[in-house]
């Protein structure tokens, strides 16, 4: 039985399919919180034109599409992290707390010794969000010619 799993696992691409939803996770993951601000400014960049007194309707176009970039990005990544969760085959079959949402007085006797866990797709949001600071720390010091980090951009 389980030869006959392995063996059309291997036929489906059973281990190509969570690697590419792990990407498309990573993707969508960085693109909220870079990609979606970074459209926002342009659109609002286009609609103000060559004016250059900032003007109300670029910051509407700005707020608005920021918002819906941002909702838009995270409903797709909730579907990936979904169809992610299948492919894995860990797909939580009851509705679990989220570990930081846990008490931590430990008021429940059921659940005193029971070890919090994160799904690999929590890791791979997490991870995104790290090297993604990471690197912009990274630039912000030592690139972008700030004065506060002593680079070298005047």
């Amino acid at each position: 039985m389980q030869m006959a799993d392995t063996a059309h696992e291997a036929r489906s691409g059973g281990r190509i399919k969570p690697i590419l939803l792990a990407a498309a996770m990573a993707f969508l993951a960085l693109n909220v919180w870079t990609g979606s601000p970074l459209l926002a400014v342009w659109l609002g960049s286009k609609v103000q034109g060559e004016e250059s007194q900032p003007s109300m309707g670029a910051y509407a176009v700005v707020i608005v599409s920021l918002i819906a970039f941002s909702w838009g990005l995270y409903q797709l990544l909730k579907v990936v992290m979904s169809a992610y969760q299948d492919a894995t085959g860990t797909a939580p079959t009851v509705r679990t707390h989220a570990p930081w949402l846990r008490s931590m007085r430990g008021e429940r006797p059921g659940s005193a010794g029971a070890a919090a866990k994160i799904s690999g797709a929590e890791r791979v949001v997490v991870v995104t969000v790290l090297v993604a600071a990471a690197a912009f720390e990274i630039w912000f010091f030592f690139f972008s010619g700030s004065s506060i980090g002593g680079g070298s951009g005047r």
